[in-house]
Order: C-alpha cells, then sequence, then structure tokens
C-alpha cells in the first residue's frame, strides 16, 4: 500500500483519498526511512507539498538504484519547469498539483503498474502479524498495555499498525484514546462476505500516532451479532494492510475471543500479582495449551509487578509453569495518562513504563525500536524537564 507524507496533518487528510484504500500516513521524513525497511513490498512513496524539495530529491536519488520498484511521487502546490527538471534529474517518477486528485491518482496507479512489471503480481502480497493481548480477568489493565503496545510497534510511524477492541460489550479503546469513531465492527455485521480493504478503511478511527483503531460498538447488546466469521474475515483483511494488527479481547473465552486466538501470531497473557488472577490465569493457560493455541508463542506480562505484595516473579513463574516474559511496575503517572486520554508511551516516551514497553515491543519484532523520543531526534534537557514534569503528582 501507497505511504503518503508530509508534516501537516491536514494536508495528509487532503492526499489520503486520492491513493489506495489502507494508505499509510507519516509526518515526519526521519521515519520514512525506518518505515520502508519494515516494507521491502512498497510500490510509491508520496511526498506532499510541505516535504522540502531537496529532501525530496535526495530520497528519490537515494531510491534509484537501492529500490528501483519503488516509485517517488512529488506533489507540490505548484508545478513548475524548475521543479520538473530537479525531479527528473533525482529519479522521481511524477510531478504532480495538490489540486488534481485525478492526476495524483494516475500517478499511483503508473507506480503500482510498474511495480507488478517489475516484481511481478505476487510481490505486492503483505502479510501482518496478529498480536493478541489477553486475561481471563478483569481490570488488570489490558486494554492500557494493548494501547500503548500498539503506540510501541508503531514506532512513531515506522509500521502500520491496527489497534482492533474486541471486548464487544464494554470496549474502552476508544475513550482511552479520546476518539469518537463514527463507524465500528458492528457496521462490518452481514457483510462477512464483502470484507476487503475498502470496507474496512471505512470502519477504522486515525489516532494521531500513526495507529488506526476498529473501535467496539457503542452498545453492548451488539456482541451477540458479531459472528465469529466476521472476526476472522476482519482480522484476515486486516493482514493484508497492516504490519500488525494489536486485538484487545475481553476477559472470557467467548465466541469472538476464541476465534481472536485463533488468528493470532503472538500472545500476550497480562496477570497481575495476587491470587486469583494467578488462578485465572493457570486455567486459561491450560485451556490454551489444551487448544493448541499460540504454542510457544505466548509472552507473560506482569502489570503493577511490585515486590511489597508478597508474591514475586520467580513465584509467579513456579505458579503458571511459564517465564515471565516483562514486568511493569505500578504507576501514577499510568492512570494520569489514562484519565487524560493521552497514552503514557505518547506523552512521555522516557517514562520507565514505555520504555520497558517499547523493549518488549523490539522482542515481538526481533527488531530494535527507535529512540525514545516524541519528536523523532533526542530530547534536549528541557523537553526532558517538561515530560516529568507532566506527570508529577501534586503534594
Amino acid at each position: 500500500m501507497p505511504v503518503v507524507v508530509d508534516p501537516k496533518s491536514e494536508t495528509i487528510e487532503e492526499l489520503l483519498p486520492t491513493v489506495p484504500a489502507g494508505a499509510h500516513a507519516i509526518d515526519q521524513m526521519d521515519r520514512l526511512a525506518a518505515w520502508l525497511d519494515n516494507r521491502p513490498e512498497e510500490y510509491v512513496v508520496v511526498l506532499g507539498p510541505h516535504v522540502e524539495q531537496a529532501d525530496a530529491t535526495a530520497l528519490a536519488d537515494g531510491m534509484r538504484l537501492t529500490r528501483p520498484s519503488t516509485s517517488v511521487i512529488l506533489v507540490r502546490e505548484e508545478v513548475d519547469a524548475q521543479t520538473l527538471r530537479e525531479a527528473m534529474h533525482a529519479g522521481i517518477r511524477d510531478v504532480v498539483a495538490i489540486n488534481d486528485p485525478q492526476s495524483i491518482k494516475a500517478a499511483v496507479d503508473r507506480a503500482y503498474q510498474l511495480y507488478v512489471a517489475l516484481r511481478g503480481p505476487g510481490g505486492a502480497m503483505h502479510q501482518g502479524r496478529i498480536v493478541t493481548v489477553f486475561s481471563p480477568k478483569g481490570g488488570v489493565g489490558k486494554t492500557t498495555v494493548s494501547v500503548n503496545l500498539a503506540l510501541a510497534l508503531a514506532d512513531r510511524g515506522a509500521r502500520k499498525v491496527c489497534l482492533v477492541d474486541l471486548d464487544l460489550a464494554f470496549g474502552d479503546v476508544a475513550i482511552t484514546l479520546q476518539l469518537f469513531p463514527s463507524h465500528t465492527i458492528e457496521h462490518a455485521i452481514g457483510s462477512e462476505d464483502a470484507i476487503d480493504a475498502p470496507l474496512l478503511e471505512t470502519l477504522l478511527t486515525r489516532h494521531g500516532d500513526s495507529v488506526m483503531v476498529l473501535a467496539a460498538p457503542n452498545h453492548p447488546d451488539v456482541r451477540e451479532r458479531v459472528t465469529p466469521m466476521l472476526v476472522s474475515r476482519v482480522l484476515k483483511g486486516l493482514r493484508e494492510s497492516f504490519d500488525y494488527i494489536v486485538v484487545d479481547t475481553a476477559p472470557a473465552f467467548d465466541e469472538q475471543t476464541l476465534t481472536a486466538l485463533d488468528e493470532t501470531d503472538e500472545c500476550v497473557i497480562i496477570a497481575t500479582l495476587d491470587v486469583p488472577t494467578l488462578k485465572n490465569v493457570k486455567v486459561a493457560l491450560e485451556t490454551l495449551e489444551m487448544l493448541d493455541i499460540a504454542r510457544d508463542h505466548r509472552h507473560l506480562l506482569l502489570n503493577r509487578a511490585d515486590d511489597n505484595v508478597g508474591l514475586g516473579a520467580e513465584r509467579v513463574e513456579s505458579i503458571l509453569g511459564m517465564p515471565v516474559a516483562s514486568m511493569v511496575t505500578t504507576s501514577m503517572d499510568i492512570a494520569a495518562a489514562t484519565n487524560a486520554g493521552q497514552p503514557l508511551m505518547s506523552q512521555n516516551p522516557q517514562h520507565a513504563f514505555s520504555a520497558t514497553l517499547r523493549e518488549f515491543s523490539s522482542r515481538l519484532t526481533g527488531e530494535p525500536a527507535a529512540p525514545a523520543s516524541a519528536a523523532g531526534r533526542p530530547q534536549t534537557a528541557e523537553e526532558a524537564e517538561k515530560s516529568g514534569r507532566r506527570f508529577r503528582r501534586k503534594k
């Protein structure tokens, strides 16, 4: 799928309708290299009018030999002879005006045709990975982990990530991100045989940190109408457009959760250090083993893992019979960020919670995450001081 790059969000919103459904958007040129490294099958980069001409020509010039099947399309407010000459010398395929959407669409189509001619139709296939976050017990911080893990996997736009809320009765992903979606998975009910990229695109809500969200229904009674077949086909459809699909599930083995678990590549199991939760998690692990779900791809994450509750990681590993993959300690900052509708991964990437989930996401991907910086660069001392103050408790 195409990737659109421009530092202004309103320009990105203007350009996205001119490219095929499922296109990715990046607002920082320095994240484009990481995106392309993760997507060897990318066939076109659309650079918006606010991308500097020098940056655009440098990118195209470097890709002429390293990625000849990936086209660069330059969109400008006005197209003049000087711009065309520089673009031609750099190897940019097309230069089009932003007020001519049909020309942009035609340029993207030509880029795809060239890609297919060079790589073949099979070269355009993409299969993302599904990461299901599950716990048999409610109130363990599953949604908070899901939201921040999705942001960590997105790596500030380097990867395309979709966050799916499959807690169909009481899902909180949208409100956690302060999103007000006009469409949810409810609007796909009855369309099981028509699931494709354009339909899925209409169901998704864009979050500012390069993550798309498929929200849960607004009313609990809709849950029974979301069939396992619909869940399966939605997840399979999302695989074709996204690098990672993070699924936040209900705290139960209902039909929809079991379907998601059956489709999953990596299963993240959330537990807290209390006996009732550990008992439920142990039963859940036995169920997953019996159903042969995500064997050798299960990851135990301990949330609110404080030493003063009388249970430690070694004791948990002994009880559950599996190693602890990651531990997150209790912090008032996490609750404050959630209540503010601003995930800690975005608001304070230097926080210990953010660092832990970035490290955990790197283990899932097998790739190093970008350095912790909300702006795509190392934080200055002044920025670090501000981010530290943002979540400091009042005395």
